[in-house]
């Protein structure tokens, strides 16, 4: 671990220590690495569209929209290869949320996230992004650091069970 030293005035220091209680934090190194990688990640995001991530997308809508839940399960089939896993539940009679993680080139992951909110029906879209490191693990899994689910791992070069998306920072 590399250690550093910051000054601050002493308005800037009580309002951080503020910070730092409602938060949580032990102790101000904790929060400065949060607050570090937090800042390091929108800059990656802000200039990076052609690198990889791993996403969020959660949306509430109206069930009762015309076709809505059948268009929704439309856009996920036709980028399955962008769709990891989705969850979805009920929130009163009328509205659902569903939150999807998608992981994929960020451009893709993006655009397939602003279509889905742009939905008739869908209402308060949000996207949470991480840009990540894609692996190819075949090598791990083949030197035997990868995870064993009792399952042949031999399923060709670039086969998608061989990639890993690994998050930065």
């Amino acid at each position: 671990m590399e250690r550093f030293t910051i000054s601050l005035d002493v308005a800037l220091a009580k309002e951080f220590d503020a910070l730092i209680a409602q938060r949580g934090y032990r102790n101000r190194s904790e929060a400065v690495r949060d607050i570090l990688r937090g800042h390091l990640e929108r800059s990656r995001q802000s200039g990076q569209e052609s690198g990889h991530c791993i996403a969020n997308l959660s949306y509430v809508y109206n069930h009762h929209e015309r076709e809505l839940a059948e268009r929704l399960t439309g856009l996920q089939h036709a980028h399955h290869d962008l769709t990891v896993s989705s969850l979805h539940a009920h929130l009163d009679h009328d509205h659902c949320i569903e939150s999807v993680i998608l992981r994929g080139p960020t451009a893709a992951v993006r655009r397939f996230a602003e279509a889905l909110m742009a939905e008739r029906g869908v209402r308060h879209g949000s996207l949470n992004l991480v840009t990540a490191v894609v692996e190819d693990a075949g090598a791990r899994h083949e030197a035997g650091h990868g995870h064993d689910h009792g399952h042949d791992h031999d399923h060709g070069p670039g086969h998608p069970w061989h990639v890993h998306y690994r998050p930065r920072s």
